[in-house]
């Protein structure tokens, strides 16, 4: 959905985003990395990634972007990316789920930026982004939870303590998650 953007936005960096920047390195895309305020070690591993900057979502940035895409479930992010990117670019809501999108004045979504939301994908994209994944080298950062501390999964998920993506092992004799 957003097209052939050389500049991207991702705001939230979690499981998603970061198997999602390095896609947009291999396919040589800048990404601009916004996380919660005070989110130093999610930036760090975002720059880590390739990100060019990183930051916190309330920052501006050096350079408009011509996409954005919103990882994080939170709507007050959609008026700040709107504004980050320039006229004719596109912002993308990722999420399944998104708290109220707050009014913002319509100079914000003016110059013919477009505002969109993902729905599902069909088994013929997962095809594709996987032989993508693959040309690209596709690394991704795992924290293994037993399945008996799925609270402690969701506690460091919602505090931003999780780099990459959380797994729940529901076999104790599974010890390793690749």
């Amino acid at each position: 959905m957003a097209g052939d953007a050389s500049r991207l936005g991702f705001y939230g960096f979690g499981a998603a985003a970061h198997i999602l920047i390095q896609v947009a390195h291999y396919q040589r895309r800048q990404v601009y990395a916004f996380t919660r305020a005070g989110d130093l070690s999610g930036q760090d591993f975002a720059r880590k990634l390739g990100a060019v900057w990183a930051g916190d979502s309330s920052q501006k940035h050096p350079h408009l972007l011509e996409a954005a895409i919103i990882f994080a479930p939170a709507g007050e992010l959609v008026p700040r990316a709107l504004e980050s990117v320039a006229k004719g670019g596109t912002v993308i809501c990722a999420g399944i789920h998104m708290s109220d999108i707050p009014s913002f004045p319509y100079s914000t979504l003016w110059g013919e930026r477009t505002l969109r939301s993902v729905a599902n994908l069909t088994r013929h994209d997962g095809e594709e982004f996987l032989t993508l994944c693959s040309q690209a080298s596709i690394r991704t950062e795992v924290q293994a939870f037993p399945l008996h501390a799925a609270n402690e999964a969701l506690s460091a998920l919602r505090s931003g303590s999780l780099q990459g993506a959380g797994v729940l092992v529901v076999r104790e004799d599974q010890s390793a998650v690749t």
